[in-house]
């Protein structure tokens, strides 16, 4: 798992691929349900969907969910943390439909777990906003992204780098409502803070 995890951070996919496939067959030693099982495939579907590889992907984030809910239920976080990913996935491929439930789904355990003001949560909201955004409804996107800025802002300070990058997303879905000059300000806003850190 390390060595593939040090592989993804160098950039080299296919030698993540290739440890993590060992990793799984280690794992599945333990038993074809285990715990281990699931999170090498978990890591093994980022690394398949990081290449783009969304075929390969899905089957295997659909194999590590049903080993986390067997073994934790349908409420915990890394059940929560693999129907995201899934909808990310969903969603990047223009899958809608089979996205939105995914995705609301995580929110609602998210907000369930951990309360409506985590930053965990803020990132589902955010996931959500996105596939709105995919859609061409930028009306239902712009109060989830001020949902999710408000948590980050609390959560993590107003100046952190996560605030400044949701400002840019509301900024985006303002422009596509036809609201220049308030998405101007907002851009403005986003600017600072990352002057601010550089």
């Amino acid at each position: 798992m390390a060595a593939g995890q040090r592989a993804v951070q160098q950039g080299n996919y296919a030698e993540a691929e290739r440890v993590l496939l060992i990793a799984v067959r280690k794992a599945e030693e333990f038993g074809l349900e285990d715990r281990r099982v699931a999170v090498s495939l978990s890591q093994l579907a980022q690394v398949y969907a990081g290449q783009g590889k969304h075929v390969e992907a899905e089957p295997v984030y659909l194999r590590a969910l049903k080993i986390y809910q067997a073994v934790y239920g349908e409420n915990h976080p890394d059940v929560a943390a693999t129907l995201n990913n899934l909808g990310v996935l969903h969603r990047m491929y223009g899958q809608y439909a089979e996205a939105e439930p995914l995705l609301t789904r995580a929110l609602a355990i998210k907000e369930k777990l951990l309360g409506p003001d985590d930053p965990d949560v803020a990132l589902s909201v955010a996931n959500l906003a996105q596939l709105w955004v995919a859609q061409g409804q930028p009306e239902k996107a712009e109060p989830l992204y001020r949902r999710a800025l408000a948590i980050r802002e609390k959560a993590l300070g107003p100046s952190h780098p996560e605030v400044a990058k949701t400002l840019e997303d509301l900024a985006n879905v303002l422009r596509k409502l036809g609201r220049k000059d308030e998405a101007i300000a907002v851009e403005l806003h986003a600017r600072e803070i990352r002057s601010r850190r550089s």
